[in-house]
Formats: C-alpha cells, structure tokens, sequence
C-alpha cells in the first residue's frame, strides 16, 4: 500500500510541476465534471426531462469535447512558444490560453451544477449564481480578442 500511494503522489506532482498555472484549473474541471454529472443525474425527478442512456452517453460526449478543447488550448500555447523559440527570442510563455480555457469550462460547470441544485430545491445564498455569472463575464471579457470583421473569427 505504501509503495502505492508513494506512486501516486509522484504522478500528481510532476504532472502538477509540468503543467504549472494549468494544474488547479484541470484538478478543479475534473471534480466539477463528477459533480455536475452527479447533480444533473439527482436533478433529473424534479425536471420534466426523462432520463435516457442516449442523454447519458451525450453528458459523458460532452465532458470529453471539454477536456479536448482545453488539450486545443496547450496546443496553441506549445505552438506559440515554440514560435517564440524559433525567433530566438529567450521567453517562455506558461499554459495561458489552456488555463483561460479550463478556468471558463470551470465557472461553467460551477454554473451547471448551481442550476442542478436549484432544480433540486437546495436553498442557495441569492448573490451565489449571480457571482459566478459575473465571473464568467470577466473571464470571457479578459480573454476576448477584437473582431473587426465580426465573423467571431471563423472563416468559410
């Protein structure tokens, strides 16, 4: 058993030290993920929905496109410093568009589960909900790049 959880600390850690500013906001997606998963499968008797596997299975979809979209955001940082490498200039950027990316998909399941429990009938603090909507805002407002073409910067 020690020889176990000796193992599994040094995994945490150096995923940890690798991953640097990244690792809380992953830490916190994956418990966020569970608990919303749980609390949407709690919530499902006080809805009008059913429960159906398809449902289940489109959740479960749903949370994998979430830690691609996080994994897309470590490309683009391992893409821009590598840019920066080969312009010989000496600055490493850490995983700033990953973290911004894990942070909003964070504050959108905090969100989801809030509404999860209200559906419930949990008594919530009546500022909590609109906190966390605010700190969405910010991030969003924080990370929002011009769009001078207003294509929301996809091209056709």
């Amino acid at each position: 058993m020690y020889k176990v959880k000796v193992t599994v600390i040094a995994v945490i850690s150096t995923l940890m030290s690798w991953m640097g500013i990244l690792a809380v906001p992953v830490f916190l997606m994956v418990g966020c993920n569970v608990i919303d998963y749980v609390t949407g499968l709690l919530a499902v008797p006080y809805r009008t929905e059913t429960v159906s596997s398809y449902k289940g299975i489109r959740g479960i979809i749903k949370k994998v496109c979430q830690w691609l979209l996080v994994l897309v955001g470590a490309w683009i940082d391992i893409l821009v410093n590598y840019a920066i490498e080969c312009a010989g200039i000496e600055f490493a950027l850490p995983f700033v568009v990953a973290t911004i990316v894990a942070v909003w998909l964070v504050v959108n399941e905090i969100i989801s589960i809030l509404e999860n429990m209200l559906d419930i009938g949990v008594r919530m603090p009546p500022f909590l909900l609109p906190v966390i909507k605010y700190i969405r805002k910010q991030v969003e407002a924080k990370a929002k790049i011009a769009d001078e073409e207003g294509d929301g910067g996809y091209e056709d």
